[in-house]
């Protein structure tokens, strides 16, 4: 950490290391306005505010939930004008719906293709007289007592 007036600030190098990410996504995040420039040291190097660091550990997340840079850049910009975090998560939870369906939909063709291949396995296991015990997973489980 560095300390520039009463501040502490975080290098790329460290952020990167502590939330996983690379040094030139984070740079991408810049040059896409997702990201506000972080301040620079004297030889050019990038460091990071608490609030930075925040922002990143914003974005992360919602790329984890499924949200594509676009619509982050959507919810930045929706923000930028705004300025207030109230007005813009209507928008964020309309996103989010989206997701949950797209994920809603994809969990249900995976369940039916599980179904599928465990019925198969069992009609090979009984054709070939084959002595196999059912296939074990907590899905399985979850499936049976739905």
């Amino acid at each position: 950490m560095t300390d520039v007036s009463n501040e502490e600030y975080i290098s790329i190098g460290e952020l990167a290391r502590t939330t996983g990410v690379t040094t030139r996504t984070l740079r991408y995040y810049e040059e896409i306005g997702i990201m506000e420039p972080p301040r620079r040291l004297e030889g050019g190097s990038r460091v990071y505010s608490a609030s930075g660091v925040r922002k990143l550990k914003f974005i992360l997340r919602l790329k984890e939930m499924g949200l594509s840079i676009k619509e982050m850049q959507e919810l930045d910009t929706a923000y930028a004008e705004a300025r207030q975090t109230t007005k813009i998560i209507p928008r964020l939870i309309e996103m989010l719906d989206f997701h949950i369906n797209k994920l809603d939909e994809k969990m249900s063709k995976l369940s039916v293709l599980r179904r599928e291949i465990v019925d198969y396995r069992h009609r090979m296991t009984e054709r070939f007289q084959l002595q196999a015990p059912p296939p074990a997973s907590p899905l399985q489980d979850q499936h049976h007592s739905e």
